[in-house]
This record gives C-alpha cells, sequence and structure tokens, in this order.
C-alpha cells in the first residue's frame, strides 16, 4: 500500500514559546511543520510553499487570524483552517467559523483537542480533494465520449446528463445530424450504474422493415424464411444495460407499437414465441426529425413520442456554440494526431479564422473530418479553400417574400431538384450544395419522393 504524504502545516504565533511547543508535539506526530509569527510572514511563506492546513492564533500583532483566514479563504478555498480564541471570546469562534475556518480551538486547549481538530480537518481536506479529482475525472470523461465544450448551451447538457445518468429514465436526444448524439446517449451509459453491463447501439434507419422485428426483439427457430435458428434481439441482448435507439423517427409504426408495449411493461415476445420475456433495460432514443411534426403528420406514435420524452435532451448545433469551435479545433487536433502516431501539427491565424467563420451544416462530426484529414496531408490551403468554397448563409436582402407568399414544400423541392441537376444527380455534391448533411438531404429527397 503507497504511504500517504505527510501532511504540511503552518503554525502562526506570535508568542516563542508557545510556537515552539507546538510545532514540537505537531512534529512528533509525523506532520510536517513550518511556523511564521505574524500574519504577513505566514502569508510570504503560503506564497512560497502552500501548506495542507494553517493553524493559527487569534491575537498577531497589528493583524488577527480573521485577516490571515480572509486571505486564505480568497486565495486558496481548499487549504485547511483552524484558529485559536482567547478564553471567553466564543464571538470570535462564531466569527471565524462564518468566514469559513474549518474547527477553532478555546485557550487553554489540550495535545489532545489540538491532534484531534487536525485529525478531523485532514479528513475533511482529502474528501474535497477526492471531489475534486471526481469532478476532474468526470470532466475528462466527458471528453474522453466527445463531449467537448464549454459553451452556456453545452453546459445544460452537462447539468442534465449528470442529473440523470444515474437514474432508468428515458432519454431523448434531440438534434441535426452531427452534432453528438450517441456521445451522449454513450456518456448517460457510461456515467449509469448500468456502466459494467451491455450497452448496445441499434440505427433504426439501417434496418430493412422486413426484419425490424427480429431485429429488435428476436425470433424463434422457423419464424420467418430464413431463421435456422433462435435469434436473440437486440433488446434481450441489452438485458440489464441500456439500449440506444438512434433514428428513432425512422421506426416502422408496427415496431413502434411493439417497442410502447415494451416501455409500458417491461417485457417482449420474440417473434414465433407465445410467452412473454421480462427485461430490465434502460431506453435512450435520439433523433434529427421534429417527432411532434411526425406525430402531427401520422408518421409516428403520439403515446410512444411522450413514453419517449420523459427527459428531453437537445444537442446544439455547432454553428449554435461557435465559441466552442477553437476548442473542439484543438481536441481533435490532439485525438487524430495521437491516434495516427504524428506530432500536433499546427494552424495558422488565418486557417483557425476560416474554421471560426464557417456555418458548420455536419456540424461537430463534419469538424472532426476536416481536422483528420487536415492532421495526415497537413494542407491548411486545400482545407482554407473548401471552407471559402462551401456555400454561404443566403444574403436575405437579395431575396424578397412575395405579399402573396409561397409554396414553402414546392420551393424546397424545386431547391433540391436544382441541385440534383447541377451535379448531375451527385447526391454529396447536391447536399453540400445546399449546405445540408448527407443524411438530411436524403431525408428530404424521400420526403418529396424524389428518390
Amino acid at each position: 500500500m503507497m504511504e500517504q504524504p505527510k501532511l504540511h502545516i503552518l503554525v502562526v504565533e506570535d508568542e516563542p514559546d508557545q510556537r515552539a511547543l507546538i510545532v514540537q508535539m505537531l512534529a512528533a506526530n509525523q506532520y510536517q511543520v513550518e511556523s511564521a509569527d505574524s500574519v504577513e510572514q505566514a502569508i510570504v511563506m503560503i506564497k512560497a510553499s502552500a501548506p495542507d492546513l494553517v493553524f493559527s492564533d487569534w491575537k498577531l500583532g497589528q493583524l488577527t487570524g480573521m485577516d490571515l483566514l480572509n486571505y486564505v479563504r480568497r486565495e486558496h478555498p481548499d487549504m485547511g483552517f483552524i484558529i485559536a480564541t482567547a478564553y471567553g471570546t466564543i464571538t470570535h469562534a462564531v466569527d471565524a467559523m462564518q468566514a469559513g475556518a474549518d474547527d477553532y480551538l478555546a485557550k487553554p486547549y489540550q495535545r489532545q483537542s489540538l491532534l484531534l481538530a487536525i485529525e478531523k480537518v485532514a479528513k475533511s481536506i482529502a474528501l474535497k480533494r477526492q471531489n475534486r479529482r471526481l469532478s476532474s475525472e468526470l470532466s475528462q470523461q466527458q471528453e474522453l465520449v466527445g463531449l467537448v465544450g464549454r459553451s452556456a448551451q453545452m453546459q445544460k447538457v452537462y447539468q442534465r446528463v449528470q442529473r440523470v445518468s444515474a437514474t432508468d429514465a428515458t432519454v431523448l436526444i434531440g438534434g441535426e445530424s452531427g452534432t453528438g448524439k450517441e456521445l451522449a446517449a454513450r456518456a448517460l451509459y457510461q456515467l449509469s450504474g448500468r456502466s459494467h453491463k451491455p450497452f448496445i447501439a441499434i440505427n433504426c434507419g439501417a434496418i430493412p422493415e422486413s426484419l425490424a422485428e427480429a431485429e429488435l426483439f428476436g425470433a424463434e427457430k422457423g419464424a420467418y424464411t430464413g431463421a435456422n435458428t433462435q435469434k436473440i434481439g437486440k433488446l434481450e441482448a441489452a438485458d440489464g444495460g441500456t439500449v440506444f435507439l438512434d433514428e428513432i423517427g425512422e421506426l416502422p409504426l408496427l415496431q413502434q407499437t411493439k417497442l410502447l408495449r415494451f416501455l409500458q411493461e417491461g417485457v417482449i415476445s420474440r417473434l414465433g414465441q407465445n410467452s412473454e420475456i421480462k427485461l430490465d433495460v434502460r431506453v435512450i432514443a435520439a433523433t434529427h426529425r421534429d417527432l411532434q411534426q411526425e406525430v402531427a403528420e401520422g408518421r409516428f406514435r403520439e403515446d410512444l413520442y411522450y413514453r419517449l420524452n420523459v427527459v428531453p435532451i437537445h444537442m446544439p448545433a455547432l454553428r449554435e456554440r461557435q465559441e466552442d469551435i477553437g476548442r473542439l479545433v484543438e481536441h481533435f487536433l490532439k485525438l487524430h494526431a495521437n491516434q495516427y502516431g504524428v506530432d500536433v501539427p499546427k494552424l495558422s491565424r488565418d486557417t483557425l479564422k476560416a474554421l471560426l467563420d464557417y456555418s458548420w451544416p455536419g456540424n461537430v462530426r463534419e469538424l472532426a473530418n476536416r481536422i483528420e484529414r487536415f492532421v495526415l496531408l497537413t494542407d491548411e490551403e486545400e482545407m482554407v479553400h473548401e471552407l471559402n468554397a462551401a456555400p454561404r448563409p443566403l444574403d436575405t436582402a437579395r431575396f424578397v417574400l412575395p405579399d402573396e407568399g409561397i409554396e414553402w414544400e414546392s420551393f424546397e423541392k424545386d431547391c433540391l431538384r436544382q441541385a440534383l441537376s447541377r451535379f448531375e444527380g451527385n447526391r454529396t455534391k447536391a447536399a453540400k450544395c445546399l449546405g445540408l448533411s448527407y443524411k438530411a438531404f436524403l431525408y428530404r429527397l424521400e420526403k418529396y419522393q424524389l428518390v
């Protein structure tokens, strides 16, 4: 077992004999002790080498232990502080405790009382350090799962993740493609009591409708053509853990009904099975769609929406938190340099400005991809050219809405057609031209039956 470092104590006492006695007593108990005879000397020593704990007398020449306490609390909030007050001056002790002292001793005090007070404050210091370390680990963990940023919008995300991660509440994560919805789901999982159990991610938009039921709920042998063995569904595989239903808005209506039953009763039936299986699974869902609009248009069950939307978390678009772009650039430069075993490349001021000015339609995912390519090729010129060639936000001064209004869906459909025509059906280029992520572009093509 590793030996704990000795507690470093600064004794502040202006009476030489008393000071020597206290120092001797503490040194005999294996504490690392220094001493000062005034507030001024104590401050100089604290600045030179901050102790873990200050034990100070109240009366110290022209100044008092209270003056020293105020300095310590302002500059070193976690430093332990015990004050000794003269007999009959209980108001001094009360004032000191209210100002942030950890403990006080009324003179005359016994050796044992001093040692007990120091031991108690030492435990308090250890707890403060542990809390700070855990907070730091939490911050690092957030960065490890990619949740990087200190903007007000991301602080809201962090706070909500921390509050609900320890519960089994169903969470619905919304936001545009590339904003980090799966990263938020993984943070919820990693900070939960289920982190040692499975985390099963399912992209509901990538499952063929004919296989969706077997994929989610499982199937008995012979339940459908090609089912040669019993199939365990994703929900059953996640028993005891967490299931992440990405792009929940793409789930077919029949499976929406079965999922609702699972959320209400906690049971499933495999395809071709008569009995029920009780499961203990925490559900986190995500979508880039407006589910309320999907409900209004009859594509998503209203009761399922409310069952999923117990705790909503909104992942902000990158353009809504521009103050985080610099920190994300730094994060991805280090991440990808480490991944490929190269030195972290430097970006010029002009390139950084181009990155900050860009609207990032693909959000954090697009930024990560561009930085990864830059780490591999170190070609700033190419990156800046691509950013400058990307579509800019429409100059609304050049477009005036007609008095009679416009038929928006016809306008949007025409823009999609024009983009496809301009790039001879190349969807990637057409999406880029309209400032849309590829997934959002495909969604609109499907919506207007242009596929």
